[in-house]
């Protein structure tokens, strides 16, 4: 009987053994399994931002064709497209997990500059009078450019898209002890009332068609993003961030600040 117990030992050694090898290489199958999985996503999610965007510059491109006298009306076909480029938006900004930021210092002027360039060269024909106020000059933030871009790139889409031939979009700092916003301004259609107040809530599209993306981006830097609209006056966005961003004040200059 002892020689059995002695016997056994081992052999219970080598189970134990077999049991934890075992159980290791199932955790690292699960782990590869779910590093392959967020892979695919985050393809998936590149994939779908980059049509996204690509729906977006073509509406935009239709919408101003639409506005020149020599084409046919399409400025309804535009506006659907756009609403799709919303939907994806809106997904993605849902799916989205933290931002991962890459501040530095940014000069705000030239970036403001090259994202209205951006925004007109997609219109096309069509033409928006954009005008940035002389107080940028010398503005210098600690901000992630590509993001920050972005946001800018998303709310001046929609000043365009709510806007008509030759209205005015006017850009302008706004300090306080306690932040620093740039303030979108536009003449355009402005946005229903019950589509404003619904913008309190994640997800609603009464935040100002597809900004969510560009209130993600904001939120990451510890800012926010605001309208506030009449129909058929206008609208105004806020892109907001803590005044600690703010790494330079500005130098006024004497330019009129159209481009």
């Amino acid at each position: 009987m002892p020689a059995v117990s002695f016997l056994l030992i081992p052999l219970a050694l080598l189970l134990a053994l077999a049991l934890i090898l075992w159980g290791e290489r199932r955790r690292r199958a699960a782990l590869a399994e779910a590093e392959s999985a967020r892979v695919r996503a985050a393809e998936r999610d590149r994939l779908l931002g980059q049509w996204g965007q690509e729906v977006q510059a073509v509406a935009l491109a239709l919408l101003g064709r639409a506005e020149a006298p020599a084409m046919p009306a399409r400025a309804a076909e535009a506006r659907r497209l756009l609403q799709l480029a919303d939907d994806v938006s809106e997904y993605l900004a849902a799916e989205a997990g933290p931002r991962h930021l890459a501040p530095a210092p940014l000069p705000l002027a030239p970036l403001l500059e090259e994202a209205v360039a951006a925004v007109a060269a997609q219109l096309g024909p069509g033409r928006r009078q954009f005008r940035l106020a002389p107080d940028f000059a010398g503005l210098v933030l600690h901000a992630d450019r590509r993001a920050l871009r972005g946001a800018l790139l998303q709310v001046l889409t929609r000043a365009a898209r709510f806007t008509r031939e030759e209205d005015w979009i006017d850009l302008r700092p706004v300090v306080t002890a306690d932040s620093l916003a740039i303030v979108i301004e536009d003449e355009g259609l402005g946005l229903p009332a019950e589509d404003l107040a619904a913008g309190a809530g994640l997800g609603t599209r009464g935040l100002g068609f597809g900004l969510a993306i560009a209130r993600a981006l904001l939120e990451a830097h510890g800012g926010a993003l605001r309208l506030e609209a009449v129909p058929g006056v206008g609208a105004r966005a806020w892109l907001t961030l803590p005044r600690d961003r703010l790494l330079a004040a500005w130098s006024r200059s004497r330019s009129d600040g159209i481009i």
